[in-house]
């Protein structure tokens, strides 16, 4: 344990090593210092290509928008009825992506290798390699993201989970009775994890920084953030009784909860990709049926 914690220290280390050679944030460039230039070599090194000028004049047109919508507090934020379907937006997708269930199925995992016949003394390796899965896809969907949408993956994703869990409590209840009921959940396992990679693992946070302009962003990141490690915090606290009380029917209450997150998905969040942040907002102006002005001007 000491070895494996102090491990963690070596992307911090590699984070101070490169940082430095990172560009500039060119909206702070922009917007805090004022420094056109800078923030359009900035812009140019990340983007890899010279013309920014479209995506400056979008990043003014924020500025001015945060101007007059003034300090927007958690507590302001709450209350904007101009902001009220993003902020339920990313409590639902924030407590869907933990009450889902995929720490539940980690905490499962050895449990379903040993009953499929895995050596004990290999379950940990198998486990690694089922983590070792959740991070290849997650690679995978920075990849697609802006081929296949957010809400498309966010739709897949969440799809895959409920079906695995479905699945899994079907496969857990009659292990004892068919030989090879192991193997899917197994099967099951892999699965889910890789519904989760796809969608609700690393899209939700990436659905905040683009729903919310920058007046409210570091507000809407703290309730994202406190209702992500608390829905975390519940699940492992609670799921061990669950496991007791239920037993092979755990995963039902997740699948439950990956059916609803799916059914808001599909009849609330909009598709994003190729859109800028001014043409989110607009959608979710029509949304929250306030007047076209901007979105965080009104409460």
């Amino acid at each position: 344990w000491p070895i494996l914690l102090g491990l963690t220290g070596i992307p911090a280390v590699l984070q101070l090593l490169f940082l430095p050679f990172f560009p500039e944030s060119p909206r702070y460039l922009l917007i805090q210092k004022k420094d056109e230039e800078a923030a359009k070599s900035a812009l140019r090194r990340l983007r890899g290509w010279h013309d920014v000028d479209a995506e400056i004049e979008e990043i003014l047109e924020e500025d001015r928008a945060e101007k007059a919508a003034g300090f927007i507090s958690v507590l302001k934020l709450l209350k904007m009825r101009s902001l009220r379907w993003q902020v339920i937006s990313i409590i639902v997708l924030m407590a869907g992506q933990q009450l889902s269930g995929v720490n539940a199925i980690y905490y499962y995992a050895d449990q379903i290798y040993l009953s499929a016949g895995v050596n004990e003394d290999d379950v940990q390796y198998v486990t690694a390699g089922t983590g070792a899965v959740n991070v290849l896809i997650t690679i995978c969907a920075i990849f697609v993201v802006e081929l296949m949408g957010r809400r498309f993956l966010l739709l897949l994703g969440f799809s895959v989970c409920f079906t695995a869990c479905c699945v899994l409590t079907g496969a857990l209840a009659m292990q004892d009775v068919i030989s090879w009921m192991p193997y899917v959940s197994i099967a099951c396992v892999i699965s889910y994890v890789i519904g989760h990679a796809l969608g609700p693992s690393p899209i939700p946070a990436l659905l905040v920084t683009e729903i919310f302009l920058q007046s409210s962003r570091p507000a809407a990141y703290m309730v994202a953030g406190s209702v992500h490690w608390l829905s975390n915090f519940t699940v492992g606290l609670v799921f061990p009784f669950i496991q007791v009380g239920l037993g092979a029917y755990s995963f039902v209450i997740f699948a439950v909860v990956c059916f609803l997150t799916t059914i808001y998905i599909f009849l609330i969040i909009p598709e994003t990709k190729s859109k800028t942040f001014m043409e989110i907002n607009q959608i979710f102006i029509k949304m929250n049926k306030v007047p076209g002005v901007h979105p965080e001007k009104r409460s």
